[in-house]
């Protein structure tokens, strides 16, 4: 009877492992399906892509399970300039970026609008910000696979959540230094970056020096976001941004992960606080 009993407890654990495997793949196509629809519309939108990040694959392959994510990052360069130009500091959310993710079984898109930059970074040019939402909207109303939403500004104020290291380098040695600093760190993978004055330079528009650098851990990043999908719109890949302040020397501004899971969820947890501390380390390392 004993070895019926655990014959059956067999069969039933077999069973819900394929059930669950089954749900997965099915959440996990459900992603796709609605990253692939962002893609093309941005294209048909004649927007440049910049780079996509498959955070749950990319954490798998470290051993880490948290539900499908993927990001993708896609810019105008005219109006990248012109947003600029009112604040730099607003490269930290630029350019745009939509991420599609499985919200507790259910396939979600979340993005960034014009009023989240304009509350977060203080932006008073108005024409930039309706061409902002205009353009994103050009993406957003081709899709018809899952409903978009933007991030919340509730309680968004002045530099909300926006961590800050002064250098006491320039720019182009502090990012030297700094992508020496990351790439140095065997769990983190390099994305590239972006140069915000070269990209208004080629609209005939005149920045201070600026970059964005994008990286990520798969598997630190991975757990931050087990309970936590959503914040992949701005972390993991961490975007990094360097630029000129006033004295000739940078600044890097980056986000706080914990202020912007309590802002998504109302809630955060130790490994947010940790990253933010081993972020702080790496960057203070590499610049002061």
């Amino acid at each position: 009877m004993r070895q019926v009993w655990r014959l059956m407890m067999l069969v039933a654990t077999v069973m819900c492992a394929g059930v669950a495997a089954r749900a997965d793949d099915v959440q996990q196509a459900a992603v796709d399906q609605s990253f692939e629809a962002v893609k093309t519309a941005a294209a048909a939108a004649g927007l440049t892509e910049v780079i996509q990040i498959d955070h749950a694959r990319l954490a798998a392959a470290e051993g880490v399970t948290m539900p499908p994510a993927r990001v993708q990052l896609f810019s105008d360069p005219a109006l990248n300039a012109v947003v600029l130009s009112d604040n730099i500091r607003a490269g930290l959310d630029l350019p745009f970026r939509v991420l599609s993710f499985d919200d507790r079984g259910t396939s979600a898109l979340s993005y960034t609008s014009s009023a989240f930059l304009a509350q977060r970074h203080g932006l008073t040019t108005a024409s930039a910000l309706v061409d902002f939402d205009d353009r994103l909207n050009e993406v957003l109303s081709q899709l018809t696979v899952t409903s978009p939403r933007a991030v919340s500004t509730k309680g968004v104020e002045p530099d909300f959540a926006v961590l800050e290291i002064k250098s006491k380098y320039g720019v182009d040695v502090s990012v030297e230094r700094l992508k020496q600093a990351v790439t140095a760190q065997s769990d983190t993978i390099w994305f590239g970056d972006i140069d915000f004055q070269a990209e208004a330079a080629s609209q005939n528009v005149t920045l201070r020096p600026a970059r964005l650098l994008l990286f990520g851990g798969p598997a630190p990043g991975g757990v931050a976001m087990a309970e936590f999908p959503a914040i992949g719109l701005d972390a993991f890949c961490q975007k990094l941004l360097v630029y000129e302040g006033e004295d000739g020397n940078a600044v890097l501004i980056f986000n706080d992960i914990a202020a912007l899971a309590r802002l998504r969820y109302g809630r955060s947890i130790e490994p947010h606080d940790l990253l933010n501390q081993r972020l702080f380390a790496t960057f203070r390392g590499a610049v002061e």
